[in-house]
Protein backbone atom coordinates (compact mmCIF):
# COMPACT_ATOMS: atom_id res chain seq x y z
CA UNK A 1 0.00 0.00 0.00
CA UNK A 2 1.39 3.44 -0.89
CA UNK A 3 2.32 5.70 2.02
CA UNK A 4 0.13 8.50 0.65
CA UNK A 5 -3.45 7.92 -0.50
CA UNK A 6 -4.85 10.32 -3.07
CA UNK A 7 -8.17 12.08 -2.60
CA UNK A 8 -10.65 10.78 -5.16
CA UNK A 9 -13.89 12.60 -5.91
CA UNK A 10 -16.45 11.31 -8.39
CA UNK A 11 -19.06 13.74 -9.69
CA UNK A 12 -22.04 11.72 -10.94
CA UNK A 13 -23.90 13.81 -13.51
CA UNK A 14 -27.66 13.59 -14.02
CA UNK A 15 -28.75 15.97 -16.82
CA UNK A 16 -31.84 18.08 -16.19
CA UNK A 17 -33.64 19.59 -19.18
CA UNK A 18 -36.81 20.71 -17.41
CA UNK A 19 -38.28 21.41 -13.99
CA UNK A 20 -41.97 21.18 -13.16
CA UNK A 21 -44.14 21.34 -10.07
CA UNK A 22 -45.95 18.13 -9.18
CA UNK A 23 -47.23 15.89 -6.44
CA UNK A 24 -43.82 14.57 -5.37
CA UNK A 25 -40.18 15.59 -5.54
CA UNK A 26 -38.39 13.18 -7.84
CA UNK A 27 -36.15 12.90 -10.87
CA UNK A 28 -37.95 11.36 -13.83
CA UNK A 29 -35.57 10.94 -16.72
CA UNK A 30 -34.24 14.45 -17.34
CA UNK A 31 -37.22 16.20 -15.72
CA UNK A 32 -37.00 17.31 -12.10
CA UNK A 33 -40.44 17.25 -10.49
CA UNK A 34 -40.79 19.33 -7.33
CA UNK A 35 -43.52 19.24 -4.72
CA UNK A 36 -44.00 22.89 -3.81
CA UNK A 37 -45.64 21.99 -0.52
CA UNK A 38 -42.87 19.59 0.54
CA UNK A 39 -40.04 21.95 -0.40
CA UNK A 40 -41.72 24.88 1.37
CA UNK A 41 -42.22 22.77 4.47
CA UNK A 42 -38.55 21.78 4.36
CA UNK A 43 -37.36 25.38 4.10
CA UNK A 44 -39.86 26.75 6.63
CA UNK A 45 -38.33 24.55 9.31
CA UNK A 46 -36.20 27.66 9.75
CA UNK A 47 -38.56 29.77 11.86
CA UNK A 48 -36.90 32.98 10.67
CA UNK A 49 -38.75 32.54 7.37
CA UNK A 50 -42.38 33.72 7.16
CA UNK A 51 -43.05 32.23 3.74
CA UNK A 52 -41.25 31.20 0.57
CA UNK A 53 -42.16 31.91 -3.05
CA UNK A 54 -41.08 29.44 -5.73
CA UNK A 55 -40.92 29.90 -9.51
CA UNK A 56 -39.50 28.06 -12.50
CA UNK A 57 -37.61 29.82 -15.30
CA UNK A 58 -36.49 28.05 -18.45
CA UNK A 59 -33.77 28.83 -21.03
CA UNK A 60 -34.79 31.27 -23.75
CA UNK A 61 -37.69 32.70 -21.77
CA UNK A 62 -38.06 36.48 -21.95
CA UNK A 63 -37.55 36.82 -18.21
CA UNK A 64 -35.18 38.47 -15.77
CA UNK A 65 -34.93 37.96 -12.05
CA UNK A 66 -33.13 39.47 -9.08
CA UNK A 67 -31.77 40.64 -6.75
CA UNK A 68 -29.76 37.42 -6.68
CA UNK A 69 -28.34 36.39 -3.33
CA UNK A 70 -26.67 33.24 -4.67
CA UNK A 71 -26.93 30.53 -7.31
CA UNK A 72 -26.20 26.94 -6.29
CA UNK A 73 -26.09 23.76 -8.35
CA UNK A 74 -28.33 21.05 -6.83
CA UNK A 75 -26.05 18.37 -5.44
CA UNK A 76 -26.03 15.69 -2.75
CA UNK A 77 -23.46 13.24 -1.46
CA UNK A 78 -23.91 9.51 -1.85
CA UNK A 79 -24.81 8.34 1.67
CA UNK A 80 -21.72 7.42 3.64
CA UNK A 81 -19.24 9.20 1.34
CA UNK A 82 -19.06 12.60 3.02
CA UNK A 83 -20.99 15.62 4.28
CA UNK A 84 -23.15 18.12 2.41
CA UNK A 85 -21.94 21.71 2.95
CA UNK A 86 -20.10 20.95 6.22
CA UNK A 87 -20.47 23.61 8.86
CA UNK A 88 -23.74 24.79 7.29
CA UNK A 89 -25.93 21.70 6.87
CA UNK A 90 -23.80 18.80 8.13
CA UNK A 91 -21.19 18.69 10.92
CA UNK A 92 -17.70 19.75 9.96
CA UNK A 93 -15.79 17.04 8.15
CA UNK A 94 -13.52 17.08 5.14
CA UNK A 95 -15.08 17.09 1.69
CA UNK A 96 -13.52 16.17 -1.64
CA UNK A 97 -13.87 12.39 -1.57
CA UNK A 98 -16.55 9.86 -2.39
CA UNK A 99 -19.46 10.34 -4.80
CA UNK A 100 -21.43 13.55 -5.27
CA UNK A 101 -24.60 13.45 -7.37
CA UNK A 102 -25.10 16.51 -9.58
CA UNK A 103 -28.29 17.76 -11.26
CA UNK A 104 -26.49 19.16 -14.28
CA UNK A 105 -28.30 21.94 -16.09
CA UNK A 106 -30.40 22.93 -13.07
CA UNK A 107 -29.84 25.82 -10.68
CA UNK A 108 -31.26 26.94 -7.36
CA UNK A 109 -31.35 30.74 -7.57
CA UNK A 110 -32.13 32.45 -4.27
CA UNK A 111 -33.31 36.07 -4.31
CA UNK A 112 -32.82 38.67 -1.60
CA UNK A 113 -36.23 40.31 -1.25
CA UNK A 114 -34.86 43.09 0.98
CA UNK A 115 -32.02 44.20 -1.32
CA UNK A 116 -32.55 47.34 -3.45
CA UNK A 117 -32.97 46.69 -7.16
CA UNK A 118 -30.62 49.55 -8.06
CA UNK A 119 -27.18 48.02 -8.52
CA UNK A 120 -28.37 44.52 -7.58
CA UNK A 121 -27.27 41.31 -9.28
CA UNK A 122 -29.62 39.94 -11.95
CA UNK A 123 -30.02 37.05 -14.36
CA UNK A 124 -31.11 37.89 -17.90
CA UNK A 125 -32.50 34.86 -19.72
CA UNK A 126 -32.82 36.17 -23.29
CA UNK A 127 -31.39 38.56 -25.89
CA UNK A 128 -27.78 39.62 -26.31
CA UNK A 129 -27.30 40.12 -22.57
CA UNK A 130 -28.64 36.62 -22.01
CA UNK A 131 -26.11 35.22 -24.47
CA UNK A 132 -23.34 36.70 -22.33
CA UNK A 133 -24.85 35.36 -19.08
CA UNK A 134 -23.74 31.76 -18.37
CA UNK A 135 -26.85 31.15 -16.29
CA UNK A 136 -29.24 31.76 -19.17
CA UNK A 137 -28.62 28.17 -20.33
CA UNK A 138 -29.96 26.62 -17.11
CA UNK A 139 -33.40 25.69 -15.84
CA UNK A 140 -33.84 27.67 -12.62
CA UNK A 141 -35.81 27.03 -9.51
CA UNK A 142 -36.08 30.59 -8.23
CA UNK A 143 -36.50 30.68 -4.45
CA UNK A 144 -37.63 33.89 -2.75
CA UNK A 145 -37.50 33.54 1.05
CA UNK A 146 -39.35 36.22 3.02
CA UNK A 147 -37.91 36.70 6.50
CA UNK A 148 -39.50 37.99 9.69
CA UNK A 149 -39.62 41.78 9.62
CA UNK A 150 -37.83 42.30 12.96
CA UNK A 151 -34.87 40.13 12.01
CA UNK A 152 -31.41 41.74 12.00
CA UNK A 153 -30.01 42.06 8.50
CA UNK A 154 -27.13 39.61 9.02
CA UNK A 155 -29.53 37.04 10.50
CA UNK A 156 -31.80 37.48 7.49
CA UNK A 157 -28.85 36.86 5.18
CA UNK A 158 -27.91 33.79 7.20
CA UNK A 159 -31.45 32.51 6.66
CA UNK A 160 -30.96 32.97 2.90
CA UNK A 161 -27.69 31.05 3.07
CA UNK A 162 -29.33 28.16 4.89
CA UNK A 163 -32.25 28.16 2.44
CA UNK A 164 -29.93 28.10 -0.59
CA UNK A 165 -27.90 25.12 0.60
CA UNK A 166 -30.88 23.20 1.99
CA UNK A 167 -32.81 23.56 -1.27
CA UNK A 168 -29.80 22.48 -3.34
CA UNK A 169 -29.20 19.35 -1.27
CA UNK A 170 -32.93 18.53 -1.04
CA UNK A 171 -33.21 18.53 -4.82
CA UNK A 172 -29.83 16.86 -5.33
CA UNK A 173 -30.97 13.87 -3.31
CA UNK A 174 -33.50 13.02 -6.01
CA UNK A 175 -30.56 11.82 -8.13
CA UNK A 176 -29.05 9.44 -5.58
CA UNK A 177 -31.22 6.38 -6.48
CA UNK A 178 -30.47 6.76 -10.20
CA UNK A 179 -27.53 5.71 -12.33
CA UNK A 180 -25.75 8.79 -13.69
CA UNK A 181 -25.63 9.57 -17.38
CA UNK A 182 -21.96 10.51 -17.05
CA UNK A 183 -19.32 11.00 -14.39
CA UNK A 184 -15.94 12.62 -13.87
CA UNK A 185 -13.18 11.62 -11.47
CA UNK A 186 -11.00 14.22 -9.77
CA UNK A 187 -7.89 12.72 -8.22
CA UNK A 188 -4.48 14.14 -7.38
CA UNK A 189 -1.64 13.26 -5.03
CA UNK A 190 -0.71 16.91 -4.95
CA UNK A 191 2.83 17.95 -4.00
CA UNK A 192 4.00 14.40 -3.21
CA UNK A 193 3.36 13.24 -6.79
CA UNK A 194 6.62 11.71 -8.08
CA UNK A 195 5.49 9.72 -11.13
CA UNK A 196 5.19 12.63 -13.58
CA UNK A 197 8.77 13.77 -14.22
CA UNK A 198 9.30 16.69 -16.56
CA UNK A 199 5.75 18.05 -16.35
CA UNK A 200 5.22 21.66 -15.15
CA UNK A 201 4.00 21.76 -11.55
CA UNK A 202 1.06 24.19 -11.39
CA UNK A 203 -0.95 25.49 -8.44
CA UNK A 204 -3.89 27.83 -7.98
CA UNK A 205 -4.17 30.72 -5.49
CA UNK A 206 -7.72 32.03 -5.15
CA UNK A 207 -9.16 34.74 -2.92
CA UNK A 208 -12.37 33.68 -1.15
CA UNK A 209 -13.22 36.95 0.60
CA UNK A 210 -12.18 40.60 0.84
CA UNK A 211 -11.70 42.12 4.28
CA UNK A 212 -12.70 45.50 2.87
CA UNK A 213 -16.10 44.34 4.08
CA UNK A 214 -15.81 42.66 7.46
CA UNK A 215 -17.58 39.30 7.39
CA UNK A 216 -20.55 38.93 9.70
CA UNK A 217 -20.14 36.58 12.65
CA UNK A 218 -22.59 34.12 11.07
CA UNK A 219 -21.30 34.46 7.50
CA UNK A 220 -20.43 30.87 6.64
CA UNK A 221 -17.84 31.09 3.86
CA UNK A 222 -15.23 28.40 4.54
CA UNK A 223 -16.25 25.13 6.21
CA UNK A 224 -18.93 27.09 8.02
CA UNK A 225 -16.55 29.83 9.27
CA UNK A 226 -16.54 33.53 8.42
CA UNK A 227 -12.75 33.72 7.66
CA UNK A 228 -12.05 36.16 10.55
CA UNK A 229 -8.36 35.89 11.40
CA UNK A 230 -7.78 33.49 8.52
CA UNK A 231 -4.44 33.43 6.74
CA UNK A 232 -3.78 31.60 3.43
CA UNK A 233 -4.78 27.94 3.72
CA UNK A 234 -3.66 24.95 1.67
CA UNK A 235 -6.60 23.07 0.16
CA UNK A 236 -6.86 19.99 -1.98
CA UNK A 237 -8.44 21.03 -5.31
CA UNK A 238 -11.39 18.71 -4.63
CA UNK A 239 -12.44 20.69 -1.57
CA UNK A 240 -13.35 23.70 -3.72
CA UNK A 241 -15.55 21.51 -5.91
CA UNK A 242 -17.37 19.66 -3.14
CA UNK A 243 -18.91 22.14 -0.72
CA UNK A 244 -16.09 23.46 1.47
CA UNK A 245 -16.76 26.96 0.16
CA UNK A 246 -19.78 29.12 -0.47
CA UNK A 247 -19.81 32.73 -1.53
CA UNK A 248 -20.13 35.56 0.96
CA UNK A 249 -23.33 37.48 1.69
CA UNK A 250 -22.24 39.98 -1.01
CA UNK A 251 -20.88 37.73 -3.68
CA UNK A 252 -18.72 40.13 -5.72
CA UNK A 253 -19.30 38.40 -9.05
CA UNK A 254 -18.67 34.92 -7.60
CA UNK A 255 -21.64 32.61 -7.10
CA UNK A 256 -21.36 29.31 -5.22
CA UNK A 257 -22.13 27.55 -8.52
CA UNK A 258 -18.69 28.56 -9.76
CA UNK A 259 -16.96 27.08 -6.74
CA UNK A 260 -18.80 23.82 -7.42
CA UNK A 261 -17.71 23.97 -11.08
CA UNK A 262 -14.54 26.00 -10.65
CA UNK A 263 -13.36 26.80 -14.19
CA UNK A 264 -9.69 27.19 -13.26
CA UNK A 265 -9.51 24.04 -11.16
CA UNK A 266 -11.47 21.89 -13.61
CA UNK A 267 -9.27 23.09 -16.47
CA UNK A 268 -6.09 22.38 -14.52
CA UNK A 269 -7.48 18.93 -13.79
CA UNK A 270 -8.13 18.40 -17.51
CA UNK A 271 -4.51 19.27 -18.29
CA UNK A 272 -3.41 17.02 -15.43
CA UNK A 273 -5.33 14.05 -16.89
CA UNK A 274 -3.98 14.77 -20.38
CA UNK A 275 -0.41 14.66 -19.10
CA UNK A 276 0.33 18.33 -19.81
CA UNK A 277 0.94 19.40 -16.19
CA UNK A 278 0.97 18.14 -12.63
CA UNK A 279 -1.67 19.83 -10.48
CA UNK A 280 0.10 20.13 -7.13
CA UNK A 281 -2.54 21.94 -5.07
CA UNK A 282 -4.41 25.10 -4.26
CA UNK A 283 -4.32 27.91 -1.71
CA UNK A 284 -7.35 29.82 -0.44
CA UNK A 285 -6.57 33.37 0.65
CA UNK A 286 -8.23 36.72 1.38
CA UNK A 287 -7.79 40.30 0.28
CA UNK A 288 -6.54 42.33 3.22
CA UNK A 289 -8.05 45.34 4.94
CA UNK A 290 -4.78 47.31 5.12
CA UNK A 291 -1.20 47.30 3.85
CA UNK A 292 0.05 44.96 6.60
CA UNK A 293 -2.69 42.44 5.85
CA UNK A 294 -1.84 42.65 2.16
CA UNK A 295 1.89 42.12 2.72
CA UNK A 296 1.32 39.26 5.17
CA UNK A 297 -1.19 37.32 3.08
CA UNK A 298 0.76 37.77 -0.14
CA UNK A 299 3.99 36.62 1.51
CA UNK A 300 2.39 33.57 3.13
CA UNK A 301 0.55 32.49 -0.02
CA UNK A 302 3.69 32.80 -2.16
CA UNK A 303 5.82 30.89 0.34
CA UNK A 304 3.25 28.12 0.71
CA UNK A 305 3.15 27.73 -3.06
CA UNK A 306 6.95 27.52 -3.22
CA UNK A 307 7.91 25.54 -0.13
CA UNK A 308 4.79 23.44 0.58
CA UNK A 309 3.60 22.74 -2.96
CA UNK A 310 6.93 23.07 -4.84
CA UNK A 311 4.98 24.79 -7.60
CA UNK A 312 6.61 26.10 -10.75
CA UNK A 313 3.62 28.04 -12.09
CA UNK A 314 0.68 29.78 -10.41
CA UNK A 315 -2.78 30.91 -11.58
CA UNK A 316 -4.32 33.62 -9.39
CA UNK A 317 -7.85 35.05 -9.10
CA UNK A 318 -9.36 37.76 -6.91
CA UNK A 319 -12.56 38.38 -4.97
CA UNK A 320 -13.94 41.90 -5.22
CA UNK A 321 -12.71 45.19 -6.64
CA UNK A 322 -9.66 47.42 -6.39
CA UNK A 323 -7.90 46.35 -3.18
CA UNK A 324 -8.25 42.63 -4.00
CA UNK A 325 -6.74 43.47 -7.40
CA UNK A 326 -3.66 44.90 -5.66
CA UNK A 327 -3.41 41.94 -3.26
CA UNK A 328 -3.51 39.47 -6.13
CA UNK A 329 -0.85 41.41 -8.03
CA UNK A 330 1.50 41.58 -5.04
CA UNK A 331 1.09 37.84 -4.45
CA UNK A 332 1.95 37.21 -8.10
CA UNK A 333 4.99 39.49 -7.86
CA UNK A 334 6.30 37.59 -4.83
CA UNK A 335 5.68 34.28 -6.60
CA UNK A 336 7.70 35.50 -9.57
CA UNK A 337 10.52 36.54 -7.22
CA UNK A 338 10.60 32.97 -5.90
CA UNK A 339 10.97 31.61 -9.43
CA UNK A 340 7.33 30.69 -10.13
CA UNK A 341 5.73 31.98 -13.32
CA UNK A 342 2.27 33.49 -12.87
CA UNK A 343 -0.94 34.31 -14.71
CA UNK A 344 -3.60 36.53 -13.12
CA UNK A 345 -7.28 36.98 -13.94
CA UNK A 346 -8.72 40.45 -13.44
CA UNK A 347 -11.86 42.47 -13.97
CA UNK A 348 -11.20 46.17 -14.40
CA UNK A 349 -13.00 48.99 -12.64
CA UNK A 350 -12.89 51.50 -15.50
CA UNK A 351 -15.98 53.25 -16.87
CA UNK A 352 -14.39 55.02 -19.85
CA UNK A 353 -13.03 51.98 -21.77
CA UNK A 354 -9.43 53.23 -21.44
CA UNK A 355 -6.66 50.83 -20.47
CA UNK A 356 -5.09 53.54 -18.28
CA UNK A 357 -8.20 53.73 -16.12
CA UNK A 358 -8.10 49.99 -15.48
CA UNK A 359 -4.46 49.94 -14.35
CA UNK A 360 -4.36 49.18 -10.62
CA UNK A 361 -0.86 47.71 -10.64
CA UNK A 362 2.21 47.91 -12.81
CA UNK A 363 4.67 45.12 -12.10
CA UNK A 364 6.87 44.21 -15.03
CA UNK A 365 7.11 40.65 -13.72
CA UNK A 366 3.32 40.16 -13.75
CA UNK A 367 2.76 40.30 -17.48
CA UNK A 368 0.31 37.43 -18.14
CA UNK A 369 -3.10 39.02 -17.47
CA UNK A 370 -6.46 37.56 -18.46
CA UNK A 371 -9.38 39.98 -18.62
CA UNK A 372 -12.70 38.61 -17.33
CA UNK A 373 -14.99 41.55 -18.09
CA UNK A 374 -15.75 44.87 -16.46
CA UNK A 375 -18.15 47.76 -16.10
CA UNK A 376 -17.14 49.20 -19.47
CA UNK A 377 -19.51 46.69 -21.16
CA UNK A 378 -23.27 47.24 -21.06
CA UNK A 379 -26.46 46.27 -22.87
CA UNK A 380 -29.72 48.06 -23.55
CA UNK A 381 -32.33 45.43 -22.74
CA UNK A 382 -36.04 45.59 -23.69
CA UNK A 383 -39.03 45.27 -21.41
CA UNK A 384 -39.83 41.63 -20.65
CA UNK A 385 -43.24 40.06 -20.02
CA UNK A 386 -42.03 38.29 -16.90
CA UNK A 387 -39.84 39.48 -14.03
CA UNK A 388 -39.31 37.82 -10.65
CA UNK A 389 -38.30 39.79 -7.57
CA UNK A 390 -38.98 40.00 -3.86
CA UNK A 391 -41.79 42.56 -4.13
CA UNK A 392 -44.29 43.59 -6.82
CA UNK A 393 -42.66 47.04 -7.00
CA UNK A 394 -39.23 45.51 -7.55
CA UNK A 395 -40.61 43.15 -10.21
CA UNK A 396 -42.16 46.11 -12.03
CA UNK A 397 -38.80 47.91 -12.05
CA UNK A 398 -37.07 44.80 -13.36
CA UNK A 399 -39.63 44.28 -16.09
CA UNK A 400 -38.95 47.68 -17.71
CA UNK A 401 -36.52 48.39 -20.54
CA UNK A 402 -33.18 49.54 -19.12
CA UNK A 403 -29.42 49.61 -19.50
CA UNK A 404 -27.54 46.85 -17.68
CA UNK A 405 -23.83 47.03 -16.89
CA UNK A 406 -21.94 43.76 -17.23
CA UNK A 407 -21.17 43.85 -13.51
CA UNK A 408 -24.87 43.51 -12.66
CA UNK A 409 -25.37 40.30 -14.65
CA UNK A 410 -24.51 37.17 -12.72
CA UNK A 411 -21.62 35.25 -14.24
CA UNK A 412 -20.69 37.87 -16.84
CA UNK A 413 -17.72 39.39 -14.98
CA UNK A 414 -17.06 36.08 -13.26
CA UNK A 415 -13.77 36.20 -11.40
CA UNK A 416 -13.34 32.44 -11.31
CA UNK A 417 -12.66 32.33 -15.04
CA UNK A 418 -16.06 31.60 -16.57
CA UNK A 419 -16.62 34.95 -18.28
CA UNK A 420 -17.79 34.90 -21.90
CA UNK A 421 -16.16 38.31 -22.53
CA UNK A 422 -12.76 39.00 -24.05
CA UNK A 423 -10.79 42.24 -24.34
CA UNK A 424 -8.95 43.49 -27.40
CA UNK A 425 -6.55 46.44 -27.46
CA UNK A 426 -6.54 48.21 -30.83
Amino acid sequence: MPLVQSMRLTLAYHPVTDICFGATTQLQGTTLEISEAALRQHLLEDRRLKHVDLAIVRPGEACRFGVVFDIVEPRAKEPGTGPDFPGIIDPIARVGEGITHVLQGAAVSVLDAAAPIAGGQLVEMSGDAGKACPYAAFVHLVVVPHVASALERHRALHALRLASTKAAVYLGRTAVPHAPADSAVFESLGPVETNRPGLPRLAYIGQIHSRQRVAEVDEQIFYGANTAGMVPVLLHPNEWLDGALVTSYFNRAVETYFYQNHPVITELYRWHREGKITLVGTIATMAGSDNDDRARNAMLAAHQAKWSLAAEGIILTKYGGGAPHADMALTAKLCEALGMRTAVQASDMSQDRRAESALLFNYAEVDAIVYVGGNDTRWTVPAVPRAIAGTPKAAEALRAAQVLDAGRLCGVTNQQGASHLRAFVH
